[in-house]
């Protein structure tokens, strides 16, 4: 595609983005993000999709907003990669499933529960929704560092938010409510909305991909204990675990040139 192409959606031109992309969900977050990067500018906002470009390390650094689910997710990602990006660190929330991590602790994916849609135009049901290992590490790691605690393993996600918070009230809310306590038993660690999508589309696209998420709150420690959770809507450390993860994986990349 040619650099003077603008994306239809994300109404930016390559030149606009960087190799390495932060990924809100909130276009709200964008804006905060961009105080984590150096000579962070606006490039544009387009429904969903909120851009700002600045540099890390020397190397040219975007943060794009993807809206809620993994259709919107999936755009963003394949007209940033249409654009020459091709590392992405998602940057989001989450809801708790097992009851003794409490909220507020960070949730670093290792999989994904393919209960969407989107994925499935990609790949079949049974290719596995996995981030890139390095950079799923590389965020381990800066989260170590930076001693903030974090639970790592599978996460769950769909597309209906109240199908899951509200499944009673839905035709099929025994398929919903048996489904939701199998992942429980086989420890699944939270829920969302994108990181499926976005895994099984960066390995269409032949690009690296992982998640970091807040969990916010933990409805199954609130069934189970009867401790009323209060949203944990901090996003600073999530922020600063994917900003020291993707230094890190600069640094790495610029060693193997």
């Amino acid at each position: 595609m040619e650099i003077t192409e603008t994306m239809f959606h994300l109404k930016c031109r390559a030149d606009d983005i960087g190799k390495y992309v932060l990924l809100p969900g909130d276009p709200g977050r964008t804006d905060v993000i961009a105080g984590y990067i150096d000579d962070a500018r606006l490039i544009g906002s387009n429904r969903e999709f909120r851009i700002w470009s600045g540099s890390l390390d020397g190397e040219l650094v975007s943060i794009v907003s993807t809206g809620i689910g993994g259709p919107s997710a999936a755009i963003a990602i394949e007209e940033l990669v249409m654009c020459g990006a091709d590392t992405f660190i998602r940057i989001g929330t989450c809801g708790g499933m097992q009851s003794e991590v409490p909220a507020g602790q960070l949730v670093i994916p290792t999989g994904a529960v393919r209960m969407e849609g989107t994925s499935h135009e990609y790949m079949p049901s049974a290719f596995p929704a996995v981030p890139d290992f390095d950079l799923a590490s590389a965020i381990v790691n800066a989260a170590k560092e930076l001693s903030i605690p974090y639970v790592s393993g599978v996460v769950h996600c769909k597309d209906s938010f109240y199908g899951q918070h509200d499944p009673e009230r839905m035709p099929v809310a025994n398929r919903l409510t048996d489904d939701w306590n199998a992942w429980i038993a086989a420890g699944v660690v939270a829920s969302e909305m994108e990181s499926a999508a976005l895994f099984v589309a960066a390995s269409v696209l032949h690009v690296r991909c992982a998640s970091v998420l807040n969990m916010i709150w933990n409805q199954e420690r609130e069934k189970k204990y009867g401790i009323e959770c209060t949203p944990q809507l901090d996003m600073d450390t999530a922020v600063k675990t994917a900003v020291k993860a993707l230094r890190s994986v600069i640094q790495e990349d610029k060693l193997k040139k």
